[in-house]
């Protein structure tokens, strides 16, 4: 009976070492297959602002999965020494290509102007800078209050869009957003980024007009045509429409009927006081014809 015991004691012992061991197995293979799946990605360790270039300090490496990695990563700290971030990297963020300059590109202003564009500064106050919400990044538009060449028209100035959804690369001499309200209050001027067209455009209408900006939601890439604006236009009123919802798309917003306005005709004075001359009077012959009578008119 002891023996009996001892033997299935024995093979249970046996069943749980050779479970335990193929656990242990299979669990050092796929940790092995896991290692082999990982790979080096240099991340930031420290927030990188926009414009700066890259130093070793800032950077370390991390084991990620080859499924889960970004494309144009790097895995080597001395690859990114000296490239030029054109966007703001977050701490703990992977550094991949598409978030640098070129090799060899400076650092500032010049490492986040995209090839074909140029960076040109204008003047503006806090009217013109919209109270100082404008900062690099945003979207505006440029609207131009100008006096028409032809002065015989008796026009007057107009107020005209220029350009449309134009970035704004820069807030004074800050390619970030300030730190606090009150340097962005106090800013003078500010870069935008247009085509060399769009330079030629701009220095026009800041030499011969005042310039304002108008700031647009960075969603909405629709171009607007419009007219322009004069005394006489200015002075024909407006509808009231109803307010849009913060953030809302103009797509989103009711669409508004336009009733056209009813056209006035001007009636003559001499019509109205002239009244219709009355037909003349025809021949007529009264005939008797027994015990009745009857009119004959003759023409």
């Amino acid at each position: 009976m002891r023996n009996k015991r001892f033997f299935v004691v024995l093979a249970g012992a046996l069943v749980f070492g050779v479970l335990a061991a193929v656990s242990v197995s299979r669990y050092l293979s796929n940790a092995q297959a896991f290692a082999k799946d990982m790979h080096k990605v240099a991340v930031a360790k420290v927030a990188i602002p926009v414009g700066t270039k890259i130093i070793p300090e800032q950077v370390m490496l991390v084991q990620f999965p080859r499924e889960s990695m970004p494309d144009g990563t790097f895995d080597n700290v001395e690859k990114l020494t000296g490239r030029v971030a054109v966007v703001n990297i977050a701490a703990r963020e992977p550094i991949t290509d598409a978030r640098l300059a070129p090799e060899g590109t400076s650092g500032g202003l010049s490492a986040v102007i995209p090839e074909g564009y140029r960076a040109m500064t204008v003047k503006v106050d806090d009217v013109v800078g919209i109270s100082g919400f404008i900062m690099p990044g945003t979207l505006v538009d440029v609207v131009v209050v100008i006096t028409p060449e032809d002065q015989l028209s008796g026009r007057g100035p107009i107020s005209k869009i220029v350009l449309q959804n134009i970035k704004v690369l820069a807030n004074g001499q800050n390619i970030d957003k300030p730190e606090n309200q009150r340097d962005a209050n106090s800013v003078k001027a500010v870069t935008l980024q247009v085509t060399p067209e769009q330079a030629e455009k701009l220095a026009l209408a800041s030499s011969e007009g005042r310039l304002q900006l108008v700031m647009r939601n960075s969603i909405d890439q629709g171009d607007e045509e419009t007219t322009g604006v004069n005394k006489r236009t200015l002075l024909g009123g407006d509808r009231a429409l109803p307010a849009p919802e913060p953030g809302s798309l103009k797509s989103e917003q009711p669409k508004q009927e336009v009733k056209p306005r009813p056209v006035q005709r001007r009636v003559s004075v001499e019509t109205e006081a002239k009244p219709a001359a009355p037909a003349p009077p025809r021949a007529s012959v009264e005939v008797i014809e027994g015990t009745k009578k009857r009119n004959v008119e003759f023409p």
